[in-house]
């Protein structure tokens, strides 16, 4: 043994709120192993309490957020950690900032028609984010452009297979392949 690191990997599944992220992120912590967190854990209260009103957040309230995530990549990266985070990231200048954590960043925009998420997000319970403020968010997307590092997956696919063409496209080791628990 000879005490080297292996490089770790971070990734970050994006898309507007409703898309799935935070289950295709857990999904593929579970797959590989990797940490996952949920980025809307990382907001101040201020920030929850303005999105539970309705009023989406302006970037002066997103940016020290953005950079509380991308410290915790780095932070997790130097204990040779690789991380999954489920963070929506709609515009490239956020991409931006989580960029600026770790070594390195992939990103998993799970993108799709704006009826089927408006469908998933009635469906959910005890989020702070109304389905209101998904015209917003869509709004407010950059789509990722062809110089940023983003496998872009459907939302019309299920959980298990978004979490399986996460998992392959991104090359990322499966310590417990998808559909095996």
């Amino acid at each position: 043994m000879t005490g080297e690191r292996h490089p770790t990997r971070h990734v970050v599944v994006m898309g507007v709120s409703g898309a799935g992220k935070t289950t295709v992120a857990r999904g593929i912590s579970e797959a590989t192993g990797l940490l996952f967190a949920e980025a809307d854990e990382f907001h101040t209260p201020a920030n929850v309490a303005r999105m539970r009103a309705g009023v989406p957040l302006d970037d002066a309230a997103r940016l020290p957020w953005l950079r509380d995530l991308a410290a915790w990549m780095a932070a997790r990266g130097a204990e040779g950690r690789s991380t999954v985070l489920a963070c929506s990231a709609l515009r490239r200048s956020y991409r931006d900032v989580l960029r600026a954590g770790p070594p390195s960043v992939d990103f998993v925009h799970l993108d799709g028609s704006a009826e089927v998420i408006r469908e998933r997000m009635s469906r959910r319970t005890g989020h702070f984010m109304p389905a209101s403020l998904l015209e917003s968010q869509i709004a407010t997307l950059e789509r990722p452009q062809p110089d940023e590092s983003v496998l872009v997956l459907d939302v019309a696919l299920s959980p298990e297979e978004l979490v399986a063409a996460a998992v392959e496209g991104l090359g990322l080791p499966a310590v417990n392949p998808v559909g095996e628990r």
